[in-house]
């Protein structure tokens, strides 16, 4: 038995796993996002679904349907996933129109505008 303890004892721990690589964005862009919110609820998206403002959606130029991304509130931190259904924004000067579900989440909702970063990983993306 002590044979035992004293071989248990010398035994090397079991290696720790090696930590994940990080994956890495295959779209990043920064800029100014606004949202859209009562005046177009029910109207058609772009993508023709039935728009819905307390849906975490986006409307963007020309990131594809479908496509899920991060958007980071670059003022305050706050992330929320959001799926694009629609184009825009056609307002000047901006890269993102969030739904109003969208824009409360990132805290944005107050001032209409944020300075954000827009995120898409392949491992958010649904599966076909």
């Amino acid at each position: 038995m002590l044979l035992l303890l004293a071989l248990g004892a010398c035994a090397a721990p079991a290696p720790a796993p090696a930590p994940a690589a990080a994956e890495r964005p295959i779209y990043v862009e920064e800029g100014v996002a606004s949202w859209y919110g009562a005046s177009h609820q029910g109207r058609r998206t772009a993508d023709g679904e039935r728009f819905d403002m307390h849906a975490l959606t986006a409307a963007h130029r020309s990131l594809p349907f479908s496509a899920v991304i991060r958007v980071t509130n670059l003022d305050n931190g706050r992330m929320v996933k959001v799926r694009v259904n629609d184009r825009g924004p056609y307002a000047k000067g901006r890269i993102l129109d969030l739904s109003a579900a969208a824009a409360e989440a990132l805290g944005m909702s107050r001032d209409g505008i944020a300075h954000v970063r827009i995120e898409e990983f392949a491992s958010d993306q649904p599966q076909s």
